[in-house]
C-alpha cells in the first residue's frame, strides 16, 4: 500500500494526550515515526505507520477512539459493534444497528441515517463539544462507518458526496484518496451520501473473517482504494507498475486508452493534474522506501525516473521540506 497521509492526522491524534500531559515521543518511536516530523512543514507518514500509532494509543489508553469523547470506548468495543452487525440480513439493518450502538454508548456524539431520493445519507451529530480534535474526529468517525460498511458487504461503497461541517483544511488533497465523490466544505453537518440500492446488499462477512479485519484496523477502514473509479487512482496504479519507463502523460493516457486531453479533463474534474498525481505517487513511494528499506538513495531516484540523485533530492525537499538523506537519518535516530 504505497500511500502516505499528512502529519495532520498524527499531530491531531495527540491533541487529547498533550492536554493530559503525556509526551508523544515514545509513541512515535514505537510506531516507527521520527519525532522530527512533528515540526516538518510538509511531513507525511505511511498509512501503516499511522495505523500502528493509532493501535498503540488505543491499547495503552484502553480507548478505541483515543480521547475523542468524554467517555472512552474500551478495547473490544469495535468487535462488539461488528458482531452486532454481522447477523443483520442486509446493509440497511446493519447500519441501523450501527447508529443505535453509538446512541447507547456515547452522550456527546452519534450518527443519523436517512434516505433522500435515490441516496442514503449518514451524518455525524455532535451533542456536546468533542474532547479530541474536531476535524480529525469527523474524518475518522466517517471513515470508520465507510470502512465497516464496505467490509460488511465485501464491496467498496463509492461515496457520491461528502459534506464537511468545517472549512477546507490544508491537507484536503488527501481526501481524493479517501472519498472518490464530490466534497463540500462549510456545510451544516458532516455527512456522506451513497447509492441507496446498496442498502439491500446482504452481509457477506462472518465471525471467522472478523479477527483479520480487526487486527488490521484502522488501516483497512481508514484507507479504501478506488483505483477502479477515479482517474487519479488509475494513474497512480499505472505508475506503480511501470515507473520509471512510463513517466509521461502521453504514455499513461495511451495505456489507459484515452487521449491526453480526456485524461487531463478527468483529472481536472477531480481537482488535480497529471504532474501533481505523479509527484504525489513518487513522494509516497520515496517515503516508503526511505522508512521501510535500506535501498540506496541513488537506487530510489533511478526507480522513480529521476536523472540523478541531485534532482531527486531537490524534488523530495520540495515535497516534504527535507532532503531524503536528512529524512532517513532522522528516522534512524528518532
Amino acid at each position: 500500500m504505497t500511500v502516505t497521509v499528512s502529519m495532520h492526522f498524527v499531530n491531531e491524534l495527540f491533541r487529547g494526550l498533550t492536554a493530559a500531559g503525556q509526551p508523544p515521543t515514545r509513541y512515535l518511536e514505537r510506531a516507527g515515526i521520527s519525532p522530527f516530523l512533528l515540526s516538518a512543514p510538509n511531513g507525511r507518514v505511511t498509512v501503516e505507520q499511522f495505523a500502528e500509532l493509532y493501535r498503540l494509543l488505543a491499547v495503552e489508553l484502553d480507548d478505541e477512539t483515543p480521547r475523542f469523547f468524554s467517555r472512552p470506548l474500551r478495547c473490544g468495543t469495535l468487535k462488539l459493534l461488528c458482531l452486532s452487525m454481522l447477523e443483520a440480513p442486509t446493509l440497511q439493518v446493519a447500519l441501523h444497528r450501527y447508529t443505535q450502538f453509538f446512541r447507547i454508548l456515547l452522550d456527546d456524539f452519534g450518527y443519523s441515517f436517512t434516505i433522500e431520493n435515490d441516496l442514503a445519507r449518514l451524518a455525524l451529530e455532535e451533542h456536546a463539544p468533542l474532547q479530541g480534535s474536531r476535524i480529525l474526529v469527523h474524518e475518522l468517525m466517517l471513515k470508520l462507518f465507510h470502512g465497516i460498511a464496505s467490509w460488511m458487504i465485501a464491496r467498496k461503497i463509492p461515496p457520491v458526496l461528502m459534506e464537511c461541517s468545517y472549512p477546507q483544511p490544508a491537507h484536503s488533497a488527501d481526501y481524493l484518496y479517501f472519498y472518490p465523490g464530490k466534497v463540500k466544505f462549510d456545510q451544516p453537518q458532516t455527512a456522506v451520501y451513497f447509492d441507496k440500492s446498496l442498502l439491500e446488499h446482504p452481509i457477506r462477512q462472518t465471525k471467522q473473517h472478523l479477527g483479520a479485519f480487526l487486527q488490521r484496523a484502522p488501516a483497512d477502514w481508514f484507507y479504501v482504494s478506488f483505483e477502479d473509479r477515479l482517474a487519479t487512482h488509475r494513474v497512480r496504479e499505472h505508475l506503480s507498475r511501470h515507473l520509471p519507463t512510463a513517466c509521461t502523460v502521453q504514455e499513461v493516457a495511451e495505456a489507459l486508452h484515452v487521449s491526453v486531453r480526456t485524461l487531463s479533463r478527468h483529472l481536472q474534474l477531480e481537482g488535480t493534474r497529471f504532474q501533481a498525481v505523479k509527484d504525489e505517487y513518487r513522494r509516497d513511494y520515496a517515503i516508503q522506501a526511505l522508512t521501510r528499506s535500506q535501498r540506496t538513495l541513488s537506487s530510489i531516484a533511478e526507480t522513480l525516473g529521476f536523472e540523478d540523485l541531485a534532482c531527486f533530492s531537490r524534488a523530495f525537499k520540495q515535497w516534504t521540506g527535507n532532503s531524503p538523506a536528512a529524512y532517513r537519518k532522522a528516522q534512524a535516530t528518532g
